[in-house]
């Protein structure tokens, strides 16, 4: 299987179009090294760990084209993608990526200010007198 597959991955405001290609390990995150994108070791150990517990380290060249968000978001958009390609490969992937959470989509968000507060449920400080 030689042909590219593409995934899509999304977490908070950040959403992540993924192509995975059988290769040597390559990353490009939107014309960045892995490393150099993410510079925290931990959201890069975090984004790596669909392809540790498939045993598929170092197997594919990915490329990673990311939009919106932050830092975070972003390296759980990479994650969601990830593993979702993984699956798309090979079946067997989805019980063990199951098993770890990583084929469930995040869904918290960041809850809205409303008028009249100082947050979006934080209130102003209430003076009696």
């Amino acid at each position: 299987m030689s042909e590219q597959i593409q995934a899509l991955g999304r977490r908070k405001r950040a959403v992540c179009r993924l192509y995975l290609t059988p290769g040597s390990g390559k990353w490009d995150v939107n014309g960045r090294t892995l490393g150099d994108f993410f510079p925290r070791p931990t959201l890069v150990s975090a984004i790596q760990q669909p392809f540790t517990l498939t045993d598929t380290l170092g197997q594919y060249d990915v490329k990673a084209v990311l939009d919106g968000g932050g830092v975070s978001g972003q390296a759980g958009a990479v994650r969601l993608a990830i593993a979702r390609a993984l699956v798309k490969i090979d079946e067997t992937n989805r019980k063990k990526l199951r098993e770890f959470g990583l084929l469930t989509r995040d869904a918290r968000e960041v809850e809205r200010k409303k008028p009249g507060r100082a947050g979006a449920r934080k209130r102003f400080q209430f003076s009696k007198r």
